[in-house]
């Protein structure tokens, strides 16, 4: 197990940017897949983006696709989620999420060890 702490959340306007941040406690950092998810008041979770433990592939769903973008940043046992372009839509408490690595970067499940989450709230 991993653990995860998340911050940068807040509240901006639509069309604003935010730089969430996943700070892990492990020294074998390096070895997870690393995720974001997030879940909308009345919603289940839902995948945002992942990237395998090397910091290369990387997948998106297709609603924050060319406005997110994950990095994983293995020196410093972190990992980011840049959100441009933010949207109403886009509310949610987001959560960091890490895997054992061997998975298909496509597959959403596997993630065994998570954050507290972090607000998102975006006005419109």
């Amino acid at each position: 197990q991993v653990q995860l702490v998340e911050s940068g959340g807040g509240l901006v306007q639509a069309g604003g940017s935010l730089r969430l941040s996943c700070a892990a406690s492990r020294y074998t950092f390096r070895n997870y897949d690393m995720a974001w998810f997030r879940q909308a008041p009345g919603r289940e979770r839902e995948f945002v983006a992942a990237v395998v433990w090397r910091g290369g592939d990387t997948a998106y769903a297709d609603s924050v696709k060319g406005r997110f973008t994950i990095a994983k940043r293995n020196a410093e046992n972190m990992m980011y989620l840049q959100m441009n372009n933010l949207k109403p839509e886009d509310t949610a408490v987001y959560y960091c999420a890490a895997r054992q690595p061997g998975y298909s970067i496509n597959y959403r499940g596997g993630f065994g060890s998570w954050g507290q989450g972090t607000q998102v709230t975006v006005s419109s």
